[in-house]
């Protein structure tokens, strides 16, 4: 009977292993695409940034005089989840960087 027990446990935890590898992947995977599309964004003027997409919801100008750059916030939700991707402007005008936190 012990032994019966040891192998029921041993699947369970088998099977509760698997299921949150395949959630991992597919989580690494939404997130593969998020970034692969930021991307794009990359080397673009502020300008274009805007053209495509849309005004920005925060914008925050840092001057500092060694190092002037704007971080600008672009906010959205779906499904109740909030969404925020923040691209990092220099001072020629052009994304450098950029973060994305729950979009899918």
């Amino acid at each position: 009977m012990q032994k019966l027990n040891y192998i029921l446990i041993s699947l369970f935890f088998l099977t509760l292993m698997s299921s949150c590898q395949t959630i991992k992947d597919k989580t690494d995977n939404i997130v593969e695409k998020e970034n692969k599309n930021l991307n794009q964004y990359l080397g673009m003027t502020y300008e274009n940034l805007k053209i495509k997409m849309g005004k920005p919801d925060i914008e925050v100008i840092h001057d500092e005089p060694e190092s002037p750059f704007k971080l600008v916030y672009y906010k959205s939700k779906k499904y109740g989840i909030q969404c925020e991707r923040r691209f990092e402007i220099d001072q020629t005008d052009r994304v450098i960087g950029f973060s994305s936190k729950g979009c899918f």
